[in-house]
């Protein structure tokens, strides 16, 4: 019954097409979208969400994904990671984006908005401030640290972002994009393998994240790497 239920509310959006990106298919469909919300934070727990998605057809795999984004916790984070290689491109692809706002709730609600707050700042000094304060008051907060490496990157402080997309990865091990945003570091300080080893990694975890597959070959080939097929 309840997967059913989940199905049906989820079959009222707007369809996703493969490959499609999530932030223009949410602006498509935004109404039905927050109705889809508004039922899933009424209904469902998040070891519900966890069984369909674990043991759900396509659809309810579908369903489950979306559901988690937005009302999932970091209990689901190694879940979805898995589902980047489902065998449906859709639920990959949600998966991912439902990862990715996991991550930004992920601790105490005050962190939270004030993180997005920091995000929004266009003054580059005073949002780095903001992001010392936040990590020195949430140090567990993955997705701070994230942030903050982007920001870096953007100052072309690519030794300082680098660390931090390496803290970020060990807070959380299943975080693609800062592996991928390490590596593009490593690029910009001209250290090939140690950015192809971040790639490959990166890879490892999501094999669907654009430009790194191919970024991973450029590499090997300018290193003299025969590329194996365990690797991508």
């Amino acid at each position: 019954m309840a997967k059913a239920l989940l199905v049906e509310f989820y079959d009222q959006l707007p369809e996703i097409n493969e490959g499609g990106d999530p932030k223009k298919w949410e602006r498509k469909c935004h109404n039905a979208l927050n109705n889809f919300k508004a039922v899933v934070q009424k209904r469902y727990i998040e070891g519900t969400l966890q069984r369909l998605l674990q043991h759900g057809n396509e659809r309810s795999r579908r369903a489950a994904s979306l559901a988690l984004g937005v009302a999932g916790t970091m209990d689901s984070n190694h879940l979805l990671a898995e589902h980047l290689r489902d065998d449906d491109m859709i639920v990959r692809t949600l998966a991912g984006d439902a990862m990715w706002r996991v991550w930004f709730r992920a601790d105490a609600e005050a962190n939270n908005k004030e993180l997005q707050r920091l995000m929004k700042i266009r003054n580059r000094e005073e949002a780095l401030a903001g992001y010392d304060t936040l990590v020195r008051k949430a140090p567990e907060f993955a997705e701070a640290y994230n942030q903050r490496a982007v920001l870096l990157f953007k100052m072309k402080e690519f030794q300082r972002s680098a660390i931090d997309c390496e803290k970020a990865y060990k807070l959380n091990p299943c975080h693609f994009g800062a592996l991928a945003g390490m590596a593009q570091c490593f690029m910009n300080l001209r250290k090939p393998r140690m950015a192809l080893k971040a790639f490959r990694e990166s890879h490892r975890l999501n094999p669907n994240l654009h430009g790194v597959e191919q970024a991973i070959r450029e590499l090997e080939s300018v290193l003299g790497e025969e590329r194996k097929d365990d690797r991508i």
